[in-house]
């Protein structure tokens, strides 16, 4: 039977993320951190997001995605997170996703309410209403990480390849379709192959960060200074992996 203490180191350990946070050697915060509660905080503060560099917040991600794939997630108290960031918010990242239901950022990193801002749109695209909304996350809120994550089996994806159209929606999917022409693939060109779907939605997110640096003229200013940095990534909904890349 374990002993007292030794429960309550178990339970220490459990809370990595804004302990590690407070930390003052940034290697040990990279080295053990993670987007978690502790029992001190249950959100993100200023300060503690402040001395956390881009890499540093991507790295972080990425060991909440290791936990999520390995079946290993933080136990969350969602509500003290409701309570602790109801008078302000201090997110690390902003991300653009799909509305895909099955790639549910915060879910799939292992994020708590207050760590990222999320904007989701069918093909993760940008649009004037997306950039507007990076800028005050960045600039204005103080966010480091701009990541456009894209998903296999991407259904917006195989509309593009398909020259689907439907109402408004005709006009979202004109957007992928740069993406399917860049798109060197030798194979089968079709919505029906998964392996040119996923080449597609790559490629997507690759001339999406493109033109969020070409469109919006203050995070690429924000770029160039360091502050923050724009990332890709692709989820895949078969393994639960996201792979990241450099934009």
């Amino acid at each position: 039977m374990p002993t007292q203490c030794q429960a309550s180191s178990r339970l220490y350990r459990r809370r990595s993320f804004l302990s590690t946070c407070c930390a003052a050697a940034a290697v040990t915060l990279v080295a053990t951190g993670s987007l978690v509660s502790t029992a001190h905080a249950a959100a993100l503060t200023k300060a503690q997001r402040e001395k956390l560099t881009p890499d540093q917040i991507l790295e972080l991600m990425k060991k909440g995605n290791k936990r999520f794939y390995s079946g290993q997630r933080e136990d969350y108290n969602f509500l003290a997170q409701q309570r602790a960031t109801a008078a302000g918010q201090y997110p690390a990242a902003v991300l653009l996703s799909c509305i895909d239901s099955r790639a549910p950022a915060e879910t799939i990193m292992d994020l708590r309410i207050g760590d990222i801002f999320n904007c989701r749109i069918a093909g993760n695209v940008e649009n004037p209403d997306i950039l507007g909304s990076m800028e005050f996350a960045c600039k204005l809120a103080g966010a480091k990480v701009v990541l456009v994550m894209g998903h296999t089996a991407c259904g917006a994806i195989k509309g593009a390849i398909d020259n689907a159209q439907l109402g408004n929606l005709t006009g979202l999917l004109a957007k992928i379709k740069p993406a399917v022409e860049a798109t060197t693939y030798a194979g089968e060109r079709t919505a029906t192959n998964y392996a040119f779907v996923d080449a597609v939605a790559r490629k997507n997110v690759e001339l999406t960060i493109a033109d969020i640096r070409k469109d919006s003229p203050v995070l690429a200013d924000l770029e160039s200074h360091g502050t923050i940095k724009v990332a890709g990534a692709m989820y895949n909904l078969k393994t639960g992996v996201v792979d990241f890349f450099a934009g």
